[in-house]
């Protein structure tokens, strides 16, 4: 499996992410996740839609809690045809009740801890922690990758409107 070193930033301290650099123009890799009801969520569940790959490390920690919001609040503008997912390593019981708490409707959220293959197929599955590094993507109905953002810092949040500028030019 390919690493990547030094292509994010820990507080400062250089990580090294396992898997390929996702690129603009290729097709989305296949993964499989894990919905909050442990049911299976793969790749092609939402194909036809546009999608937002809203990666993070665990929805327990401020910032991850304020990407998932931000982008919750943002998706209540879009079309019924964007689906918006957050993803993280999050136990699906975890997911489910943070978004019960906060209010979550627009988001759906989904777990890569049981079958592990979406932080090495989208290259955002940091080595040293074993958490997912803070990334978007945006797919298009066709399931190519428009839109890719891995954010050099965890600790900074991502470029919001880059991302929604992807969703709308793939309407």
């Amino acid at each position: 499996m390919t690493e990547r070193e030094g292509v994010i930033t820990f507080q400062g301290k250089p990580l090294t992410l396992i898997g390929p650099a996702i690129k603009v123009g290729s097709e989305a890799p296949h993964f499989t996740l894990t919905a909050n009801d442990l049911s299976d969520l793969r790749c092609d569940a939402y194909h036809g839609k546009v999608r937002v790959l809203s990666v993070v490390p665990s929805l327990d920690t401020p910032l991850c809690a304020t990407q998932t919001r931000t982008f919750n609040q943002k998706a209540t503008q879009l079309s019924s045809d964007v689906i918006v997912l957050t993803v993280s390593m999050d136990l699906p019981f975890a997911q489910k009740r943070f978004c019960g708490a906060e209010g979550i409707e627009r988001v759906i959220t989904a777990s890569d801890y049981k079958h592990r293959s979406f932080g090495p197929a989208f290259g955002v599955q940091i080595k040293e922690l074993g958490l997912l590094a803070r990334a978007v993507f945006v797919l298009d109905r066709k399931n190519k990758v428009v839109h890719a953002e891995y954010v050099p810092e965890v600790t900074h949040e991502p470029n919001y409107d880059a991302a929604l500028a992807a969703v709308t030019a793939a309407m």
